[in-house]
């Protein structure tokens, strides 16, 4: 009886977990879709889509907040089974594993904060188009370059460690409770963050408002973090990436 209610909750916590990412993914499709001409009410998501500048802060940390839901909890589960397994041996409880998840949330509604003022700052400068993306060669190179240059750093590759082996990070700092899980739950998203904050800044470079960039972003984050398949992504993705970039800076020499 004892094992079927473990599984319960552990089923309900999944299906909220899940829940969220797909509301995220449906706010954000929402808000790529809407627009003036489409026979959508005026609102949050029309005027995002038409002026970062005009749409202000707050909408824009809403798009960001929604971003980074739909991007980078999915990169969660293994994080979250690992957490939910230990809770089948008695050591976890459905309100801890809503603090380790609030936790990790928390970290990345704060990079959703800085990212809408990035992105406000840059749009007033004349730096990004309508849908967020790059107007300047040289900033898309800069990006690149960074986020290549990034995925062979020493900081990545410690961070990655841990995000790649998630029952030595809670074995290292496991003490039951939910503040206790709250802040590892902080701690596995300041270590994700450490991961993926290069490759999210690349925004700039496919959109903030591009569904087929956030897809494929997503996908090779959540692909990134795996043990055996990850290994082989990271360096060769630093490659691609500062090679995209001296491309990038070279046609910006060059001119049109």
């Amino acid at each position: 009886m004892i094992l079927r209610q473990g599984i319960n909750w552990q089923g309900t916590v999944w299906v909220g977990f899940f829940g969220l990412i797909l509301l995220a993914w449906a706010g954000l499709f929402a808000m790529v879709v809407a627009s003036p001409t489409a026979g959508v009410p005026a609102g949050i998501w029309t005027t995002l889509c038409t002026s970062a500048t005009a749409a202000g802060w707050p909408a824009l940390f809403a798009m960001w907040a929604l971003m980074a839901a739909s991007m980078m909890l999915p990169t969660f589960v293994p994080a979250l089974r690992t957490f939910l397994n230990l809770g089948a041996a008695g050591a976890t409880r459905p309100v801890d594993a809503v603090a380790l998840v609030g936790g990790y949330g928390v970290v990345w509604l704060g990079t959703a904060a800085v990212g809408a003022l990035a992105q406000q700052v840059l749009a007033g400068w004349g730096w990004l188009a309508p849908d967020g993306s790059s107007l300047s060669g040289w900033l898309t190179a800069a990006l690149l370059i960074v986020a290549g240059l990034y995925q062979f750093s020493m900081f990545k590759a410690a961070c990655l460690a841990k995000c790649r082996m998630p029952m030595t990070f809670f074995m290292e700092r496991w003490a039951p409770g939910a503040a206790r899980a709250l802040r590892m739950g902080v701690e596995a998203g300041a270590l994700c963050l450490g991961c993926c904050w290069a490759l999210m800044a690349l925004a700039f470079v496919g959109g903030t408002t591009s569904l087929l960039w956030m897809g494929a972003a997503t996908l090779f984050m959540v692909l990134e973090k795996l043990p055996d398949l990850g290994r082989l992504l990271t360096r060769p993705a630093g490659v691609a990436l500062v090679a995209a970039g001296v491309f990038t800076a070279f046609s910006a020499i060059l001119g049109p």
